[in-house]
């Protein structure tokens, strides 16, 4: 993704991106709840919306990423087939508690 060019945001909300267009939005703090909220820029960039689906991805030694589910199905990747399905799952079982 490249980033939009949005001139109505603040200096403070201006992140820093790398030749390839990734960027650096700040930093976020997670509630008791477990909850962030990724930066209005952040999602404007990667057009991220309501209701779109995230998935989760960790790694021990680089900590977590998030990937939107509709980018991962168009690219035709099936290494995580079984773990998407139980990850829709509970992503319908966390929509259902709330």
């Amino acid at each position: 993704m490249t980033p939009s060019d949005d001139k109505g945001r603040g200096p403070s909300e201006d992140p820093s991106y790398d030749p390839k267009g990734r960027g650096f939005y700040g930093a976020v703090t997670v509630s008791e709840r477990g909850q962030v909220v990724i930066p209005a820029q952040a999602r404007r960039d990667l057009d991220i919306t309501a209701g779109d689906k995230l998935l989760v991805l960790g790694d021990p030694k680089h900590g977590i990423a998030l990937m939107k589910l509709e980018s991962l199905l168009q690219s035709g990747l099936s290494p995580l087939d079984g773990q998407l399905q139980r990850g829709r799952g509970q992503s319908q079982e966390a929509d259902d508690k709330e």
